[in-house]
């Protein structure tokens, strides 16, 4: 087929447009990028242990939403060094890189055959520093001189930048100020703050400048060599620690992070790989705020504070780990919107989407200072609220939140429904936030069945099953205190919804429910993933349910990976794209979470056995943001997507939803009891243990096993009063 090159030009054009927060893919490198993060911080270097020696990927040290160094390449007499290998270890704390000198001649001679000095790279980051240390030894016979050089720079990128926006202006970068050991960086913002980067090293290198360090060795045979470099945003106002004592420090915070969780162990070992890998990269993103524990939605686009995100993530974690919903309810209830701001799409009551601390979000070049463009993050505050209480039954975290989930409760009623049709909607204030704000928030994301784009205001279909869900819990939690006239109203309101959306919604001839309402009322009846994550919030009747999920688990939207955001023949499908088409793994955790409140295992396995077999192909057995929609072929692997995050938490997180769904895990606090309804495990898993699973002050260990198509229950250990029962209906 050929295209009219104008016509597509015309396209690609309109599109930008229409996407003023796109992230364009710059193309690929020759080496794979790894990622550590601490706290605010977070490093993208390369598999050499290098930043911005190859190009094709976001690398840097960033701080708070800006790029601290932007350049930090390691050379071996003015070679790159041979990789020899290169590893995070298991907990996501320290990149280890061993490297080697290429071959080295000098007026034709070889003068130092490679493989002669061995070079250990190790990288952690701890409290804003990035911590280096170069192990140099000779493994001659002989003695031998080298120059190792550091070449170093930084742009103080703000994030926005790096990801694509182009400024009219920027600040002034700073002389750098160089001393016998140290050289730093500065740039004053046009927002006023003066940024520094500090780059120091130990011993003093022969030579520094202003954008190389260098050191000349004498290595006698078998001598090692240690050198330390420290990368210091802002460094005058940071106070390091020494090398050992920092890494040391940052294995203690990692573990003490996961102190309380339940442990997974299973008869597959890839699969154990895998849950260790989202086990790592969760509590990397794990982020200590004032308010608790945050996860940071992912690397290396949304280090940040995200409302829908971090909501979803502890949805997803919250039967092994019910603290991460605690933090993320404080923090977001400390930043619900109290005013009218137009530019930040802020309206009382709403539920911040994103917050954002660098030079562009200060002067408001882009309105994600604190951002509240999202609809479905309030809704989604309260149905977490609600879960929290069910599965911890913390009535005193739930007093303090009543508040919150009231002037949440109240927006959802009001400005979130301003024509008062019972459905809530979006629209943006201003040209500048979102177009969609939604989950699926990309400029074309939500289009007719022909194709066109959906004028709003915009109803989804998900934010009202999401309402009905919030309005249904928020009903259990006012009567757990004492208010149950509040609880009646909200569950007539749920009720009420219910009903009304059966009507306006389900669209016959697709067999499935609406994507959205357009701003007419006039229903999208496209074939979307929509559909499945209305089934998690219980407001649809059994027997649509069972429809919605026989089409889902159709060749049109199941790749063999897992289930597309659009089906396959729909007008905008593209399995390459963002939204249209590609597979996401979070999205098909909650569907499979609503096929297991409908009781349809079989499907929640058939999905479980697709993302465990995706992510058995992954590097790191690293589950990504998403994945592109092609359908599965035999002996191949997914197809990636090229700007995905990865880490990301929403897809960290989804083994341990699938897990939850495959087993049914319910919990009953009043009771001390443990429910495991309708449990069955894939074909991949013949048992899987879990430790220290919690309710109250008990916890136990339970096995859960398989024998063909039938499940065995044991009890390995109590602590406490706490029973467990397997429920079949």
């Amino acid at each position: 087929m050929t295209h009219d090159v104008s016509a597509v030009a015309a396209l690609a054009v309109e599109a930008v447009a229409e996407t003023p927060f796109y992230i364009p893919a710059t193309g690929s490198s020759s080496r794979p990028r790894r990622t550590l993060k601490h706290g605010d911080t977070f490093a993208v270097l390369d598999a050499h242990g290098d930043i911005g020696a190859s190009t094709g990927g976001p690398d840097g040290v960033f701080h708070a939403d800006t790029r601290y160094i932007s350049r930090l390449e390691l050379l071996f007499n003015g070679m790159q060094p041979l990789l020899l290998g290169s590893n995070v270890r298991d907990d996501n704390s320290v990149l280890t890189v061993d490297l080697t000198n290429p071959d080295i001649y000098f007026d034709g001679k070889l003068v130092l055959p490679k493989d002669t000095v061995h070079i250990i790279r190790t990288i952690f980051l701890w409290r804003g520093i990035a911590y280096q240390r170069l192990g140099i030894q000779n493994h001659s016979e002989r003695l031998i001189t080298i120059n190792l050089a550091l070449s170093y720079a930084n742009d103080f990128a703000d994030l926005f930048e790096v990801r694509g926006i182009r400024r009219e202006r920027r600040g002034l970068m700073r002389p750098a100020v160089i001393d016998d050991r140290s050289v730093t960086l500065g740039y004053e913002g046009l927002d006023g703050k003066l940024r520094r980067t500090r780059v120091s090293f130990d011993p003093a290198p022969s030579n520094v400048g202003a954008t190389v360090a260098s050191y000349s060795l004498d290595l006698a045979p078998g001598q090692r060599q240690a050198l330390f470099v420290l990368v210091e945003c802002d460094g005058s106002e940071q106070q390091s620690a020494p090398f050992l004592r920092g890494m040391h420090a940052a294995f203690r915070a990692i573990k003490a992070s996961t102190r309380g969780t339940a442990t997974i162990e299973t008869s597959n070992e890839v699969f154990n790989q895998v849950l260790c890998r989202s086990t790592a990269d969760l509590y990397m993103l794990m982020t200590n705020t004032p308010e608790g524990p945050y996860p940071y939605a992912g690397i290396p686009w949304y280090s940040t504070t995200f409302g829908r995100d971090g909501l979803i993530t502890a949805m997803e974690m919250l039967w092994c780990d019910p603290s991460i919903a605690k933090g993320v309810l404080k923090r977001l209830a400390a930043y619900q919107a109290k005013a009218d701001d137009p530019l930040a799409d802020a309206q009382p009551g709403k539920i911040l989407h994103e917050m954002r601390s660098g030079e562009m979000a200060a002067r408001r070049e882009v309105p994600f200072g604190l951002y509240y463009g999202s609809v479905d993050s309030t809704p989604l505050f309260v149905w977490l609220a609600g879960l929290y209480v069910q599965r911890t039954g913390d009535t005193k975290t739930l007093l303090e939140l009543w508040p919150n989930i009231q002037a949440a409760l109240a927006w959802i009623d009001g400005p979130g429904d301003p024509d008062r049709d019972g459905f809530v909607e979006y629209y943006r204030m201003t040209e500048q936030g979102l177009a969609n704000q939604g989950w699926k928030d990309s400029y074309d994301a939500v289009f007719h069945a022909d194709g066109p784009l959906a004028a709003g205001p915009i109803a989804l279909a998900e934010v009202q099953g999401y309402v009905f869900a919030a309005k249904h819990l928020a009903a259990y939690c006012a009567r757990l205190i004492g208010r149950d006239a509040d609880a009646d109203a909200l569950e007539a309101q749920a009720r009420r919804l219910a009903m009304q959306f059966e009507e306006k919604f389900w669209c016959p001839e697709i067999g499935t429910y609406a994507l959205a309402l357009d701003g007419a009322k006039k229903p999208c009846a496209v074939r979307s993933s929509n559909a499945g994550q209305i089934l998690f919030t219980g407001i649809v009747r059994s027997e649509r349910a069972k429809e919605v999920a026989e089409g889902l688990m159709q060749p049109h939207f199941f790749s063999g990976w897992g289930i597309r955001t659009v089906a396959n023949a729909e007008a905008r499908y593209n399995p390459m794209s963002y939204h249209n088409g590609s597979v996401w793994p979070h999205d098909n955790a909650l569907i499979a979470l609503g096929f297991a409140r409908y009781g349809l295992k079989s499907a929640v396995n058939r999905v479980f056995k697709g993302m465990f077999d995706a992510a058995s192909y992954m590097d790191l057995r690293r589950l990504p943001e998403l994945f592109c929609g092609f359908r599965r072929g035999r002996g191949q692997g997914p197809t990636l997507y090229p700007v995905a995050c990865a880490p990301q938490a929403w897809a960290s997180a989804t083994p341990f939803a699938l897990l939850q769904a495959s087993l049914g895990l319910e919990f009953e606090p009043a009771k001390n009891e443990i429910r495991l309804r309708n449990p069955q495990l894939p074909e991949f898993l013949d048992e899987v243990i879990l430790r220290n699973l919690r309710l109250g002050q008990s916890s136990v260990d339970l096995s859960v096993r398989r024998h063909g198509n039938e499940i065995s229950l044991q009890v390995i250990r109590s602590n406490g009063h706490i029973q467990v029962s397997a429920i079949y209906s």
